[in-house]
């Protein structure tokens, strides 16, 4: 038996464009979220500035970073678009209204939200937060507390890089950037197999 700090058994990065008060992008990097469908669930901390503009605005994009990105991703990491810094992160984090420009992304409008795009991420996604889901558990509250934001994936931009027969992201090219026990990582490039509901 062994008691982690965490589990993240090896998660997808995302950095996730929302709207601020003054109708800039606050950009925040994630490790905790999955998709069924066209739908996903993001798991977010209480005192973040992405769960604060989630109540206000209902936009975002979700941006996929490749694995080479991972030091733009970092330079993120210990940054908070909240102003004062909440008291349980003071510690570690520190206040930061230009996120693109501190991590050398490049902002560039989306078609049909508000929140910017990172231009260099292979991948956006630019969706509508649908609702936003309380989290419990003895070990989250002592973090903070937490929300899984529910949103709905509206249009996906691929790098044509990445895009096989028109709109098929080919498997074989494609790697996200992997938050495997705070270590960043990429997939391996072996194939080992497909389901059978494999398209290509």
């Amino acid at each position: 038996m062994i008691e982690p700090r965490i589990l993240y058994f090896g998660t997808p990065v995302a950095l996730i464009s929302s709207l601020n008060e003054d109708g800039s992008t606050n950009l925040a990097p994630i490790s905790s979220f999955w998709a069924l469908g066209w739908t996903l669930m993001l798991g977010l901390l209480d005192e973040t500035k992405t769960a604060e503009n989630f109540a206000r605005h209902a936009e975002c994009v979700i941006n996929l970073p490749s694995p080479e990105m991972w030091p733009q991703v970092e330079k993120l990491a210990p940054l908070t678009g909240k102003d004062p810094v909440p008291e349980i992160k003071a510690k570690q984090f520190r206040y930061e209204h230009q996120k693109f420009e501190v991590s050398g992304l490049t902002p560039v409008p989306s078609e049909i939200v508000k929140p910017m795009r990172a231009v260099e991420c292979p991948v956006h996604m630019e969706a509508r937060v649908v609702k936003l889901h309380k989290m419990s558990g003895e070990k989250l509250n002592a973090l903070g507390g937490g929300v899984a934001g529910e949103v709905e994936i509206l249009r996906v931009h691929v790098d044509e890089e990445f895009v096989v027969s028109e709109h098929y992201v080919d498997p074989a090219k494609w790697s996200p950037l992997i938050y495997n026990f705070r270590h960043y990582f990429r997939l391996a490039e072996t194939e080992l197999g497909k389901t059978f509901r494999a398209e290509k």
